[in-house]
């Protein structure tokens, strides 16, 4: 039996998916997260086998829960579930562990296949995700936040959903003097002066969806 989490901030994604893989005989759904955070926490009773990670959530997000959770709890398997990704973002999520990524755009066989093949030990990467990095390796080419550290990435996507930098510094356990620090150093490297010009970049490379950041 696989043993699968839900981790997506969207009430109606999470139902749907859990609907579809209760169809599944070998496939059991173990709990629901709506934030990175509650995504550890249920990992930590749960101990599922897999967890279908939305990377934009609330509170940390998945890139960091996926780091926690690979952190404290390697056996634990992370297959990210995302509508867009930035080429280096998806190099950061697979350095933090990740066991490949899942388009949302897949139909229900291939998202029954890649937990099938995540659970057995494989990497699984959807196609048109799989082309467009095999295309940026080939071509030497680097994205504008892959000159982000991973820290400050972080903190880019937990900006770029609305979250304050007191929020984020009490949710990442950093001072609001550090967590500014941070975030002059990434306005910086990106070329941005404010967080309104942050997130119109985010929105231009695919970090984030104009619906989320809208309503959150």
């Amino acid at each position: 039996m696989i043993n699968v989490l839900i981790a997506d901030d969207h009430h109606l994604v999470r139902t749907s998916i859990a609907y579809l893989l209760s169809q599944e005989c070998d496939i059991a759904i173990v709990g629901e997260a709506v934030d990175g955070e509650s995504a550890v926490a249920l990992c930590r009773q749960k101990r599922p086998d897999i967890v279908l990670m939305d990377i934009r959530m609330p509170g940390i997000g998945g890139l960091e829960a996926t780091r926690r959770i690979q952190r404290g709890m390697a056996d634990i398997k992370v297959l990210v579930l995302t509508a867009h990704i930035e080429d280096s973002v998806a190099r950061h999520i697979l350095d933090a562990g990740a066991a490949g990524f899942l388009s949302k755009g897949a139909d229900h066989q291939e998202m029954i296949d890649a937990l099938r093949h995540v659970f057995h030990g494989r990497r699984y990467v959807s196609k048109n995700i799989a082309q467009r990095l095999a295309l940026a390796n080939l071509s030497g080419q680097t994205g504008l936040f892959d000159q982000l550290s991973r820290r400050e990435l972080q903190i880019a996507l937990m900006i770029v959903n609305c979250q304050r930098v007191q929020e984020i510094s009490d949710r990442l356990h950093l001072s609001a003097k550090t967590v500014n620090t941070y975030r002059y150093r990434l306005f910086d490297k990106l070329k941005v002066k404010t967080d309104v010009e942050l997130t119109h970049l985010a929105l231009h490379h695919g970090l984030v969806d104009g619906f989320e950041t809208v309503n959150g």
